[in-house]
């Protein structure tokens, strides 16, 4: 018998590394000026920092974010931080379009990293995402990511470890396309 999952199975049982992507309903721009996007970004970092997840990198975009964490103890917490990011960010967004009710985002997905050569990849395809959306040509150009932060606090010799791993045979949910010039606001 075929097992039919309507969304992605959450397994956070053990403390580690996470990559999480997040993607809006039927993967609608509603992100799509810089003070939107300013204010997803915003809401992440904060989130995470108060559900005590460490974020190691992060891009965020019109219709989808990525980010690479480390969880506090209890990585269940992950499932709650996510949906009061998407309720938040979701109401807030509802109000500046005048729709009140309409459902913003689809769903989240999440990978635990438990072997380092994964971490540091995906470190590395996260930080430089924006490039792989053709949105700059150098990731640090593109300010709703961790590609400048990245560069200005790790050791020179981390960054050069992280910015040497290949990318192009990783497996990420990515099949999105997002607003290419930002419009103003």
């Amino acid at each position: 018998m075929t097992r039919w999952l309507h969304a992605p199975v959450h397994e956070l049982t053990k403390a580690g590394a996470y990559m999480v992507t997040g993607s809006t309903y039927q993967k609608v721009h509603h992100f799509r000026s810089p003070s939107r996007l300013d204010f997803l970004q915003e809401s992440i970092l904060r989130l995470a920092e108060e559900y005590g997840w460490k974020v190691q990198a992060w891009a965020v975009f019109s219709n989808h974010y990525h980010f690479v964490a480390m969880s506090p103890d209890d990585a269940a917490s992950l499932e709650t931080m996510i949906k009061t990011l998407h309720s938040k960010t979701a109401r807030e967004i509802n109000v500046l379009d005048v729709t009140k009710g309409r459902q913003v985002w689809f769903d989240y997905w999440d990978t635990h990293l438990t072997f380092q050569k994964s971490y540091l990849a995906r470190l590395k395809y996260v930080h430089t995402n924006p490039v792989h959306h053709e949105l700059a040509r150098e990731a640090s150009q593109y300010p709703w990511c961790s590609a400048n932060w990245f560069g200005d606090q790790a050791s020179v010799a981390f960054f050069e470890t992280v910015m040497s791993f290949k990318i192009d045979q990783l497996t990420v949910r990515d099949n999105f396309v997002p607003e290419r010039a930002v419009l103003r606001d």
